[in-house]
């Protein structure tokens, strides 16, 4: 069972929500809640797990409590809104180190005082392998303004904020114990210490211009899935236009890897993943810019299911294939 199919088995025990003020539960970033007639709140879970989504090997623990509090600030940037609260479970097993859980608790306070939200709660817990960390975050904003994965309309522009692969490539850098080379800076820092775009999220909001966001944690190829999916359409979306850094190349003949694959399916980028109509391009565009953030716009939303790569061919022309949920599953290992 793959991992979407085990959280829609869940949603079909569950049932539909039949409670007066949620508005959205299962199948977005948040579950959006009403708080009053303007306001809602927004609710969102993460958890990490040694060996899964972290490795203590080369993890510092300060940057690894910043990154606890990014991802799950994340959830809350790719809905528009701003975080307000977090409350944190911790697992550790016995005989932990001391030094190691106070500098990952302090790295967990920065996180707080980078996204101005604060720590009200949680727990702690005996763990019996290795570290565990499960943060809930709570957000709030203006009813009218929330962006969801179910709005995008044919012919939308689809966008992403900032270049993609870069994470999965430091991740394969550490893992074949290749650190501390300056020209990977970028790639070591996207996995070690990302950054949520709340700010930018907020701004995307606030502007009336975007038809549906997400952010993106488990790949383009399939957090954009998740977006089709959820507003019934399809996508395509063309290689040269993907934003690139430069380093990835660098990284992948190195290790003798696809840098393209990082960029599809790698995860855990954190940037938006949106779209917008094409007569929103120019103030859309303005609106970033003036904020001091760039948009790249990589494809387009299509009539159809299904997400396809549009690549250079041969002299027959350009060469499509579907990469629908080719990302990161966490019972469909690669």
């Amino acid at each position: 069972m793959k991992e979407r199919e085990l959280i829609d088995t869940i949603h079909a025990l569950i049932g539909p929500e039949k409670i007066g003020s949620l508005l959205c539960g299962i199948g977005d970033d948040c579950a959006v809640v009403r708080k009053t007639k303007e306001l809602v709140l927004l609710y969102s879970m993460d958890t990490l797990i040694e060996t899964v989504h972290f490795d203590r090997r080369w993890h510092p623990p300060g940057l690894l409590g910043k990154k606890a509090v990014s991802v799950n600030v994340s959830d809350i940037a790719a809905m528009g809104g701003r975080p307000c609260y977090l409350l944190f479970s911790l697992g550790l097993p016995s005989g932990f180190d001391e030094d190691w859980v106070l500098r990952l608790s302090k790295g967990v306070a920065e996180g707080c005082r980078r996204y101005d939200c604060a720590l009200i709660g949680g727990d702690t817990v005996r763990s019996p392998e290795g570290v565990s960390l499960t943060l809930s975050v709570v957000g709030e904003m203006a009813k009218n303004q929330v962006l969801y994965r179910h709005g995008a309309r044919a012919g939308d522009i689809v966008y992403v904020s900032g270049p993609l692969g870069l994470a999965a490539a430091g991740l394969a850098l550490y893992t074949d114990n290749i650190g501390g080379k300056d020209e990977f800076s970028r790639l070591y820092g996207a996995h070690l210490d990302p950054t949520a775009r709340v700010k930018l999220g907020r701004i995307l909001a606030e502007s009336g211009l975007v038809h549906a966001m997400m952010d993106l944690s488990d790949g383009l190829a399939t957090d954009l899935a998740h977006l089709c999916r959820q507003s019934r359409l399809g996508a395509r979306i063309f290689q040269k236009q993907l934003p690139f850094d430069p380093a990835l190349d660098k990284a992948a003949t190195l290790l003798g890897r696809d840098s393209l694959q990082w960029m599809i399916s790698g995860g855990e980028d954190f940037e938006l993943l949106l779209t917008a109509p094409p007569g929103a391009t120019k103030k859309l565009q303005e609106v970033v810019a003036n904020s001091g953030h760039l948009l790249y716009p990589i494809g387009t939303i299509s009539q159809g299911h299904e997400v396809q790569l549009v690549s250079d061919g041969s002299t027959e022309g350009p060469l499509e294939r579907s990469i629908d949920f080719l990302g990161f599953d966490h019972f469909n290992p690669k």
